[in-house]
């Protein structure tokens, strides 16, 4: 089943970052957010990728281009440029790197993706957010219920200070709970092919007449992740995702 990553925002409210990168390509850990994604879905057996690039694709197809580079050290021999690797990754990926333009809407990047979809279900997520989703649960879960999609509910984070009062007085002050917000779309999506009649053009918003008209005609599901999701929003997450990965805590390491 492939994984399609959507790459081609312009991430303009992470513009302190995003001025000189494409969002995707934003760092944690020394290495952009879209690595941590692919290992996510890696993790689970799920290897063969689709990355729907937009603005600044230029930065991610050279990153894949050059990835031993990049990943691993090396010794150069400059009398003829030959290179020798070591310690460098084993990821069993095959990825693909589609220019599907720069003003493409999430649901016209799907579309012209359509010639290495073919007939077969796939999986779609964006690519600024992390989760430790169990990827083999949903997909389970989207095979057991036998409808056209699914999207992967989450709550989403606590971003705010919360207070209980007592006229003006505070009675309580604490972090809100992230499990106390209710559900929203936290990408993680399965789909049958079916879902490309539904997408017109480059200018089709999978998040509104699509999705909406596949819910109202019960083709919808929601796999409920109760564990750990977050965007890369503002420079404020981007911080928070860095200090857990600094500490070695981050949730989303699904991996070794």
């Amino acid at each position: 089943m492939k994984v399609i990553i959507l790459a081609g925002g312009r991430g303009t409210r992470l513009s302190e970052e995003t001025s000189v990168r494409p969002k995707p390509m934003v760092e944690i850990g020394g290495k952009p957010i879209l690595w941590h994604i692919m290992q996510i879905y890696s993790r689970f057996g799920y290897n063969d990728f689709l990355i729907a690039g937009g603005d600044r694709r230029s930065r991610i197809k050279e990153y894949f281009q050059n990835y031993l580079t990049h990943a691993s050290d090396f010794m150069i021999d400059l009398s003829d440029g030959t290179r020798t690797f070591y310690n460098h990754p084993i990821d069993n990926w095959r990825v693909g790197m589609i220019d599907t333009g720069d003003d493409t809407m999430t649901g016209g990047r799907i579309l012209r993706l359509r010639q290495w979809i073919a007939d077969e279900p796939f999986m779609v997520t964006y690519g600024d957010g992390v989760s430790d989703v169990n990827i083999q649960a949903l997909v389970d879960f989207h095979r057991s219920h036998r409808k056209l999609a699914t999207v992967t509910a989450v709550h989403p984070p606590a971003r705010f200070g919360g207070l209980e009062l007592e006229g003006d007085r505070v009675v309580e002050f604490s972090e809100k709970s992230q499990t106390g917000e209710g559900w929203i779309n936290g990408g993680f999506f399965v789909f049958e092919p079916g879902i490309l009649r539904y997408l017109t053009n480059d200018a089709t918003i999978l998040e509104r007449d699509p999705m909406e008209r596949i819910a109202l005609e019960g083709q919808l599901r929601a796999y409920r992740h109760e564990g750990f999701w977050h965007p890369m929003d503002t420079l404020r997450d981007r911080n928070m995702l860095e200090e857990c990965w600094a500490k070695g805590s981050a949730p989303w390491k699904v991996w070794r």
